[in-house]
């Protein structure tokens, strides 16, 4: 019951979080956000848009909390909310009720809702987006998040227009075994038996106490299946293979599918994989392996998601091919020590950098510790000064602060590391991709653009964050949290405020000295007047580029396009940007 206890009253400062940088949102909605990254991180869902609406339809009502697709287009995801219980039993009744008025949100999304909505919001973007795409989608999954308790074990699986549909439930107790379990994913158990019958391995000999590798060929269209129910999150623990498998195709290996399954064992590397248990039998003089528990692919990422494709998408016959696997079985308890370099090495054959290993990776480690070190100047008016915390784990703000055991100590804790100071490795990315001047990459949603800012800035220019380099960190973040304060109110309640402000100031970015700019807003933590005035003035004319998406008009689409960015930079604005840099210091 204590954890349970601390673990809400987490989840609830995280909620005030939330509101306190969203215009507009209910609780609810920073609930959604909230229980929703955690299933980001955990690779459940590969990105989530927080996006409500509601509406009656006849006796009953239509409703959605949030959506996202898939990067292959092939899966549809919408999360349903039932919050306010506060860990109370909630009724089956009261479960599916909900995912029914999710199921008729979709319908009404395949039926073309949005010729009868209101255009340039954010709740049309959603279901013209979800109906301009639905030709493609093979499989729609339903989330309900809720923080009552339910005691549903099971739901079943229905169909809506010829769709396959998954219906999941997360209540406060599975969320909170999710994020106090101390690892970055539920893991993923795989009973071979289940999928026809058990793989003849051959356990290598000479293994060591904390490891046993196994040698064996997985068939392909096994491979395929077992990656259709699970998805990427077969590839967390390995951010390079989960980047390839995401939507791309390797011309080559899906060649050899068509043209030569036979040759599939001889052309093809194969893949690597790791797991926490395995199940054998013995038969004859052969090895049989029936499961295996919190099964990761670490290399063949790009393998297996082509099998995937030319089953799914094309129809392709898998049952000739043969994948060669090797799979590593290590001790749970050394599982975050081994299974970093298993990957690391698995990959060594391709050029990877360091960088590409996500939180335990020397950038990420490094990071966290400057940020520990770093003391921030007092803001005017104080002396008291503070640090800024870099939250390498999701969850680590909290579960540092819940080891100071005394009421004392935890103030203490408050007052160094001031809530309102932490950001997380998407956060970081955001920033910097956003002074970049990337916006159209920001604009692809949290977990997209830390991605791309792992393969496109961390891994190609590797850098060793010092001081210097989290001093400007941090001054991104004071400038674009201050900013989008500012521009938040010039148009309260209104929609796009996170598109609106990362290309505010990515252009602001391109008019003034920004090494200058970022120096002044660390020594003064916060925004000096002159910049403050024109992040202001430069957002009306950002705002009305957005707004005037070309073709469908989908402002949400609009904006992860590089043409919109070029847009923006065609801007013709008279703000005497030039005394920005000069008075910066004053």
């Amino acid at each position: 019951m204590e954890e349970m206890q601390e673990f809400s009253i987490a989840l609830e400062q995280t909620i005030d979080d939330y509101l306190g940088r969203e215009p507009g949102w209910l609780r609810r909605d920073a609930f959604v956000r909230a229980a929703g990254d955690y299933l980001v991180e955990d690779g459940t869902l590969e990105d989530l848009e927080v996006c409500y609406f509601a509406q009656p339809v006849g006796r009953s009502r239509m409703e959605v909390a949030g959506y996202s697709v898939s990067d292959d287009g092939r899966v549809l995801d919408l999360v349903s909310v039932y919050y306010g219980e506060h860990g109370q039993t909630i009724s089956r009744d009261q479960v599916r009720r909900r995912l029914n008025w999710t199921k008729l949100f979709a319908t009404a999304c395949h039926d073309g809702h949005h010729l009868r909505m209101e255009e340039s919001s954010p709740q049309f973007d959603m279901v013209q987006d979800i109906h301009s795409r639905w030709h493609d989608f093979g499989k729609i999954r339903i989330f309900l998040l809720t923080d009552g308790r339910s005691t549903l074990q099971e739901l079943p699986a229905e169909e809506l227009n010829g769709l396959p549909i998954v219906q999941n439930l997360w209540d406060i107790e599975r969320l909170r075994r999710l994020a106090s379990s101390g690892r970055q994913e539920e893991p993923i158990s795989v009973d071979f038996e289940e999928f026809g019958e058990p793989l003849p391995c051959l356990p290598a000999p000479g293994s060591e106490g904390d490891y046993q590798c196994l040698l064996t060929l997985i068939p392909g269209k096994l491979l395929a299946d077992i990656y259709e129910l699970h998805g990427s999150k077969l590839l967390q623990r390995n951010v390079r293979a989960f980047l390839q498998a995401r939507g791309k195709v390797n011309k080559g290996i899906n060649e050899t599918i068509r043209k030569h399954p036979d040759r599939f064992l001889a052309y093809n590397n194969g893949i690597s994989a790791t797991a926490t248990g395995a199940t054998f039998e013995q038969r004859g003089n052969e090895t049989y392996l029936l499961r295996l528990s919190d099964l990761q692919i670490v290399n063949g990422g790009q393998t297996t998601a082509s099998l995937h494709h030319a089953a799914i998408r094309d129809g392709a016959d898998l049952s000739r091919i043969q994948v060669p696997t090797k799979i590593t079985v290590v001790q749970p308890d050394l599982l975050d020590q081994l299974v970093p370099n298993i990957s690391r090495y698995a990959n060594s054959q391709n050029s990877i950098n360091e960088a590409d290993f996500e939180a335990n990776s020397p950038f990420h480690v490094e990071l966290e510790r400057v940020s520990r070190s770093v003391w921030a100047p007092a803001v005017l008016g104080s002396t008291r000064q503070s640090r800024w915390y870099y939250e390498r784990v999701r969850g680590q703000y909290n579960v540092d602060r819940a080891r100071r055991h005394t009421a004392a100590k935890q103030k203490s804790f408050d007052e160094e590391f001031p809530r309102g100071q932490r950001f997380t490795k998407t956060d970081a990315a955001k920033y910097d991709l956003t002074f970049r001047q990337l916006p159209h990459v920001v604009s692809l949603g949290a977990q997209k653009c830390f991605q791309w800012w792992t393969l496109n800035v961390l891994a190609e220019s590797p850098t060793v964050p010092d001081e210097n380099y989290f001093q400007a960190l941090a001054a991104k973040r004071i400038l674009f949290e201050h900013g989008r304060a500012e521009i938040r109110k010039l148009n309260p309640g209104a929609g796009y405020l996170a598109n609106v402000t990362t290309y505010t100031l990515a252009r602001l970015a391109a008019e003034v000295d920004l090494d200058d700019a970022l120096a002044t807003v660390w020594r003064r933590q916060g925004l000096p007047d002159s910049i403050r005035r024109a992040v202001a003035e430069l957002s009306r004319p950002v705002r009305q580029v957005l707004l005037a998406a070309p073709g469908s008009g989908n402002v949400t689409e609009w904006c992860k396009k590089e043409d919109c960015w070029k847009s923006v930079l065609d801007i013709s604005w008279a703000s005497p940007l030039a005394k920005v840099a000069t008075q910066a210091g004053k």
